[in-house]
């Protein structure tokens, strides 16, 4: 039994902490595609090559079901991979619903027209190819009217997490709030729109002040996998062990994992 978690490298470790607090007996594979990250920069069509790769390897290890924990390949190449590319008996499931519905209030599965919602200027911050898709604005229009998006390229922030630079990942992101303020003084909420971003939630709250309603991915995330799992039990896959796979050197990744989560982990190579 192991459910897989794919991202381009070492964010969607946020989302893997998060459900084993959920689901502590889920076995997880986690392969994280270091060597091509970050993905923020790259064409729709590269980021579904390198995507499908990652997740044919998850299916190679007995995942039936996978989660892109990467808002990018999320937004970029998800809806191509549900549907023409995955298997029918599997099952890959993006990121941006399990957000959507908690900002729209909306329970799981509740496919009722848009109506108004309580929450009426976002901010949303993701990296240049989750906001070039506008696949967050696709899914919010499925499930609420009267919403304005106002979105902020963070270019950079993903590559000094990566590169274990915290003083410049937030130094990016207090210049990437401001520049979002100039365009939308006063939202009433943010999305973080991308699973790196809670390693520095802190500064996104900071510059964005405590009137501001930050949302962020892996509880969430979690939350909606449990449920999710609970009514698709037969979607458990046959592996039965945890492994963390990487495209990257193993060493260096497993040394960045272990400064972001603060335990050990060790990764093998994909």
């Amino acid at each position: 039994m192991a459910v897989g978690i794919f991202d381009s490298g070492l964010g969607g470790l946020t989302v893997l902490d998060a459900v084993r607090r959920r689901l502590p007996d889920l076995p997880l594979v986690y392969y994280g595609d270091n060597a091509h990250a970050p993905y923020g920069v790259r064409d729709a069509d590269d980021i579904f090559d390198l995507t499908t790769r990652g997740v044919a390897r998850l299916f190679e290890e007995g995942c039936d079901l996978v989660i892109l924990a990467c808002n990018t390949a999320s937004a970029a190449a998800l809806r191509r991979i549900q549907e023409s590319w995955v298997p029918q008996d599997k099952r890959v499931l993006g990121v941006f619903v399990p957000l959507i519905e908690a900002l729209t209030e909306r329970q799981w599965g509740d496919n009722s027209p848009p109506r108004e919602v309580a929450v009426k200027h976002v901010a949303l911050f993701a990296t240049p190819a989750t906001v070039a898709s506008r696949a967050f604005q696709r899914e919010l229009a499925f499930r609420a009217i009267g919403v304005d998006v106002e979105s902020q390229a963070c270019a950079g922030v993903v590559d000094a997490i990566e590169d274990g630079d915290m003083i410049l990942a937030e130094t990016l992101v207090r210049a990437h709030v401001e520049a979002l303020k100039r365009k939308m003084p006063s939202p009433d909420a943010a999305v973080l729109g991308c699973t790196h971003y809670p390693l520095v939630e802190h500064a996104f709250r900071e510059a964005l002040g405590p009137q501001v309603r930050v949302l962020s991915q892996p509880a969430l995330v979690a939350e909606s996998l449990a449920d999710y799992l609970r009514r698709r039990p037969n979607m458990i896959g046959p592996g039965t062990r945890s492994r963390f796979l990487t495209t990257g050197r193993p060493a260096r990744v497993s040394d960045r994992a272990m400064q972001f989560l603060r335990r050990q982990i060790v990764f093998e190579p994909a």
